[in-house]
């Protein structure tokens, strides 16, 4: 292991340095309390010690509005919107985030491969930095350790007096290349305390979800629940979209637009008709939970929830999917004892 030590003076000129290989995307202030992933312009902007942002590294290849093609309504015909790579440095990631896009390469890639996605996800160089967990992250509970590295080409471990740099990959290698750092002299400190946890693994969880279709915390859930879907749209694993056609003002083109959309709004599943196949709200809450910790681990052996604990944090009911789920093992538990 290459371990390399950056002094807290040197992070600007560090910040710098990647500046002239590639565009930078890192962590920034967008408020007195709220944090970003923005394209860096001023290195001392650039914040390493910072809990989460609201959304994650999972807009830059998967935006919130992405324009698929366009269309003239004179001829029939239409053109492929243009996508580019993003062939940037994506630098201060938290390492359930970076996990988020792993599965979510999975999702892309299996059956048709989603091109705009894969395409943008071209070219970039991954950067982590390890975190301190808060009152709402789990993700070790996933398997997701504050200081995981696997996905990155260099990883950053906070220290009193600065980081430890782990340059992990070829690409990492080139990123530290003419930048002096000189060797650590201590090893990696140990992981932060989770504050949350799930007290079962995936493995498990599998069982315990099975026999929780009917479970009242879905109704008890459903009760605080408001069905604003912000749990869906800060989600770095979610995916769903929805498709817009949009004609423009002279009626003769438009644009056909796909949009993220979220499996708690009681739109996504009406059909013709109007039929609503999930109207209820404890429905829709089973539905996310099962779709984090059963329906897609059924076939990948692992949790679709990375434990970033954004849904909790940015929930306007205070719901927690933490408590959720050990609430599921807790009932799951207390059934097989009396049965015994």
């Amino acid at each position: 292991m290459d371990l390399k030590f950056l002094a807290s003076d040197r992070v600007e000129a560090f910040v710098s340095h990647l500046m002239q290989q590639k565009t930078v995307y890192a962590p920034q202030h967008t408020g007195k309390h709220s944090v970003a992933l923005e394209k860096v312009d001023d290195p001392a902007a650039v914040i390493l010690d910072y809990g989460r942002t609201m959304q994650s590294v999972k807009k830059f290849f998967l935006p919130p509005r992405d324009e698929l093609l366009s269309f003239d309504l004179t001829d029939h015909s239409f053109t492929p919107a243009a996508v580019e790579p993003l062939d940037a440095i994506l630098l201060g990631i938290h390492s359930y985030d970076r996990a988020a896009i792993d599965r979510l390469d999975y999702n892309f890639s299996q059956g048709h491969p989603e091109k705009n996605y894969l395409t943008r996800r071209e070219g970039v160089v991954w950067v982590g930095v390890s975190f301190e967990p808060d009152e709402f992250h789990f993700s070790g509970s996933v398997g997701i350790s504050p200081h995981e590295t696997a996905g990155f080409d260099a990883f950053l471990t906070r220290v009193r007096e600065g980081y430890l740099v782990e340059v992990l990959t070829d690409a990492g290698r080139e990123l530290v290349s003419g930048f002096e750092l000189p060797p650590a002299e201590r090893p990696k400190p140990a992981p932060g305390h989770f504050h949350q946890h799930i007290f079962l693994p995936q493995a498990k969880l599998n069982e315990v979800m099975a026999a929780s279709y009917n479970n009242e915390i879905w109704a008890e859930m459903a009760e605080k629940c408001v069905g604003c879907g912000s749990c869906n749209i800060v989600c770095p694993t979610c995916y769903c979209f929805n498709v817009e056609e949009n004609v423009d003002i002279t009626v003769t083109g438009g644009t056909r637009e796909r949009i993220w959309d979220g499996c708690m709004l009681r739109e996504f599943t009406e059909v013709a008709g109007g039929e609503v196949f999930r109207g209820g709200l404890a429905e829709r809450q089973r539905h996310r939970v099962m779709r984090k910790f059963k329906y897609l681990s059924d076939k990948t052996g692992h949790p679709w929830c990375v434990g970033c604990g954004r849904c909790t944090a940015y929930c306007t009911a205070g719901i927690s999917i933490v408590s959720i789920v050990n609430r599921c093992v807790s009932d799951f538990e207390e059934r097989h004892t009396t049965a015994m």
